[in-house]
């Protein structure tokens, strides 16, 4: 069971996240201020869900301060400020994913979900993908006698996105929105230009074992033989 903590000065919103999560099956602590959360971090955790404003201090304090006592939880921070030098300032002191308030319940379930996942999937960092080895944590592909192949940084997020949710329809939007970021505006084509590349680079055959099959309407979906 996944452990989550709330971070979040407004009760009725920690409450409704605490509730909500609760019923996802996650484990779930919550504190209103960041001596709470300080005294809180104290135990492990999987996950922070950090609100950005807090009446004794900010969020981007307490994640700097988590990452550099070795917290290694992901961060989803919560923030009504959506200028690029925020968001920049987030990610730079240690957030993995923001979501602009006022945010959808059901979009935010779907971010703990997905960064969840990624946490999982980084702690198995090496993954086989017919004659390739994909090393997340070096962001390195290459086959048994060393071989490498050199993918852009979005091509490799794009591969292991796609990887994370195998059999899964996954609609070009949502792709766009994991990979290259909700503030983002890129022409959903794109997708497929990316996807075309990577069967490419990778050498995709009939029998290499894996396929990234299009969903007609949709977008992609990722498999295994």
């Amino acid at each position: 069971m996944a452990r989550v903590l709330v971070v979040e000065d407004d009760e009725n919103l920690r409450l409704v996240l605490q509730d909500n999560l609760e019923d996802e099956g996650y484990a779930v602590a919550v504190a209103g201020t960041a001596a709470e959360a300080r005294a809180a971090l104290a135990d492990p955790f999987d996950l922070l869900i950090l609100d950005l404003m807090l009446p004794d201090g900010d969020g981007y304090s307490l994640c700097r301060d988590y990452r550099a006592g070795g917290g290694d939880a992901a961060v989803l921070m919560l923030t009504a400020r959506t200028l690029e030098d925020d968001l920049v300032r987030g990610f730079e002191v240690g957030a993995d994913d923001y979501l602009a308030k006022p945010y959808r319940l059901r979009e935010l379930l779907a971010r703990v979900s997905a960064l969840l996942r990624r946490a999982a999937g980084a702690a198995r960092p090496t993954d086989r993908l017919g004659p390739w080895q994909v090393d997340r944590a070096a962001r390195r592909i290459a086959d048994d006698g060393g071989a490498e192949i050199t993918l852009t940084r979005t091509e490799f997020d794009l591969l292991v996105y796609l990887m994370d949710h195998p059999d899964r329809a996954l609609d070009r939007d949502t792709i766009l929105d994991h990979v290259w970021g909700v503030e983002v505006v890129v022409d959903p084509r794109t997708v497929d230009n990316i996807v075309h590349t990577l069967k490419k680079k990778l050498g995709w055959h009939a029998a290499a074992g894996w396929r990234i099959q299009t969903v007609r309407g949709v977008g992609y979906r990722f498999g295994r033989a």
